[in-house]
């Protein structure tokens, strides 16, 4: 993906303040040389964050004419509007190693006799690897085959096939749980007893 940023002259609450007002996003640029202030427009940059690629893959950022490979890094919200506040960005080479969160996206769940066969609802337990890879080598998300999955056994990290380069980052866990199939719940059959019959019906009150 691609975008635009401009150069930012002034900084400061009040200098950022203003910008926001105009419609534009403050923002810094760090890594692979020295730290640039910018200014993105708001609108564009808002749109752009809805999708999954501008999260988790090397963006094309053109500034002063030039094209540079960068990551985002973080960004803050407003507390109640829908405002970008601020954006920071990572400058990327071909020798950067980065480590950062990387969609999962599931397939042939459909297709696997926990589903298919034995009625299981799948539970994605994890929705994300934090990977560690050269910046060159991040993938837009990681490919997760759910169809040879079983009832009673889960898929784990070490199962998925991962692209040349990358390691997945457990932070001590040795092999963590991604997916695993939940078997249906038995259906109860609830057996209202019927009312004891009034033996005093229609009995007069007393005079």
């Amino acid at each position: 993906m691609k975008f635009v940023a401009f150069e930012r002259k002034l900084q400061g609450t009040g200098a950022s303040r203003r910008l926001r007002v105009a419609g534009k996003v403050p923002g810094i640029v760090y890594g692979a040389g020295e730290p640039a202030l910018i200014e993105l427009d708001h609108n564009a940059l808002y749109h752009a964050l809805k999708k999954e690629a501008f999260h988790s893959s090397l963006l094309d950022m053109e500034l002063n004419g030039s094209v540079t490979q960068v990551l985002l890094r973080d960004f803050q919200m407003h507390p109640y509007k829908p405002q970008v506040q601020h954006i920071d960005f990572q400058r990327v080479d071909a020798t950067t190693k980065i480590t950062k969160k990387v969609p999962l996206h599931f397939i042939g769940e459909e297709n696997s006799v926990a589903v298919k066969t034995d009625k299981c609802t799948v539970n994605h337990v994890m929705t994300e690897l934090e990977i560690t890879c050269l910046a060159q080598q991040l993938p837009e998300f990681i490919e997760v085959d759910l169809s040879g999955l079983t009832k009673g056994h889960s898929l784990h990290v070490n199962d998925v096939k991962l692209p040349a380069g990358i390691k997945v980052v457990t932070h001590g866990k040795p092999n963590p749980v991604i997916a695993t199939p939940v078997e249906p719940k038995a259906e109860e059959i609830v057996v209202v007893a019927a009312a004891p019959a009034d033996d005093k019906k229609g009995k007069k009150g007393k005079k």
